[in-house]
């Protein structure tokens, strides 16, 4: 025990030498997790529809009404501007589209008179100019149906004036949109969840995706370095004399591997902290579930880490190769993004990194509260990973 503490001792003592391993262990997590919470994901409270610049020259009850209908849109938020305002911005592609209410629009060929510009290739563009035509067309209906009362109630009995006649037409006006209103949805839209085979309503949490996904990212790269260590020690000679020494070589393996395996689960707890006490994340929905998916995780990452020490020569190499394949795997395993932006055949093919089984472990937990029990799949895969890695690793160690 003596010798396995002594080992651990040498090793955080040789890691922290340099300041910027800083750099890796604490201060570029926390900024990346910052920025990409920040950039990925919608602040709850935020008006989050597409800008659509209106420009209202009819200056009617239509054009009011219409006006009122785009207003209540879910999709689009609407603007008043000037003509020349619009058209300035509009020419400096600073609109995606442009909406311009004529003088004179008619009720009946509304759609047709109003003039909407957009963008080439802008998709906010086409989806503000579907908004308005829904809202064209329900107005359209609203005024169609209006006019057709007041018709088939002249034909009943004339209107003794042209003000009894408008009394008519307004009333029957507001009873068309109230029971256009009240109508039952036709359509029925259903938003497919991240995971079909689950029944969570929580598709994306940018803070909670974000916190995992760059601890993950960022404990995942130094034990990917481990690498290095073994590199640098056959390179430099001295794993040779330390195996002169009393000392096994399961005991120095154990030793290295456990020393980096305690520093990262501590790097995961202050990550942990950061993301609960200044992000708002919940990290303590199930304490046991998170604490067996870490150390599955950080045992996986180190296995690795000691196999690809086998494969280096030098600790530059090591160094560059953890690097890039803690960035790939991180990106691939839906650590950076959701894995549900990537094509089918991706999803599929990245479930042999651990860094996918990782992720979609802690989403489990954060997003879905997951137990002990709805975890399990996800640690026992990286601990087939962790002893597949271990074995290679032991088999092919070398002191030169």
């Amino acid at each position: 025990m003596n010798k396995i503490l002594a080992i651990i001792y040498k090793e955080t003592k040789v890691r922290f030498a340099s300041l910027s391993e800083w750099l890796f262990f604490l201060i570029l997590p926390i900024i990346f997790t910052l920025v990409l919470s920040a950039s990925t994901g919608p602040r709850a409270d935020a008006d989050n529809r597409i800008l659509l610049p209106l420009v209202d020259q009819a200056q009617s009850v239509l054009s009011a009404q219409v006006i009122t209908e785009l207003e209540s849109s879910e999709t689009i938020r609407i603007e008043l501007v000037t003509l020349e305002d619009a058209q300035d911005k509009f020419d400096s592609r600073r609109y995606n589209s442009v909406l311009i209410l004529p003088e004179g629009l008619d009720t009946e060929n509304s759609a047709n008179e109003v003039e909407f510009m957009q963008q080439p290739g802008s998709m906010d563009a086409v989806i503000a100019k579907q908004a308005v035509q829904a809202a064209l067309q329900r107005v359209s209906s609203i005024s169609s149906i209006a006019e057709q009362s007041v018709a088939e109630a002249e034909k009943v009995k004339p209107f003794a004036s042209d003000a009894d006649r408008k009394a008519y037409y307004d009333q029957a006006l507001q009873n068309a949109e109230s029971i256009l209103s009240s109508a039952p949805a036709r359509l029925t839209v259903e938003v497919g969840l991240a995971d079909d085979s689950s029944d969570d309503e929580i598709l994306y949490d940018a803070k909670a995706n974000t916190s995992a996904g760059q601890m993950i990212t960022w404990v995942f790269i130094p034990l990917i370095g481990l690498s290095g260590t073994f590199a640098y020690e056959r390179q430099k000679g001295t794993l040779r004399r330390v195996m002169t020494t009393p000392t096994t070589r399961a005991t120095f393996l154990f030793g290295t591997i456990l020393a980096q395996v305690l520093t990262a689960l501590v790097q995961m707890a202050l990550l942990i902290g950061f993301g609960a006490f200044v992000m708002k994340v919940n990290w303590g929905q199930s304490p046991a579930a998170l604490v067996i998916l870490l150390v599955a995780s950080a045992l996986a990452a180190s296995a690795l880490g000691t196999m690809l020490g086998t494969l280096v020569k030098t600790e530059g190499q090591a160094w560059g190769l953890s690097i890039m394949l803690g960035m790939v795997m991180a990106l691939l395993g839906g650590c950076w993004y959701p894995l549900e932006l990537f094509p089918e055949v991706v999803r599929n093919i990245v479930k042999v990194l651990p860094t996918t089984w990782s992720m979609q472990g802690l989403l489990d937990i954060l997003l879905r509260g997951g137990s002990v029990t709805a975890i399990l799949p996800e640690a026992g895969v990286l601990m087939a990973f962790a002893l597949v890695f271990f074995v290679i690793g032991v088999w092919r160690f070398k002191y030169e």
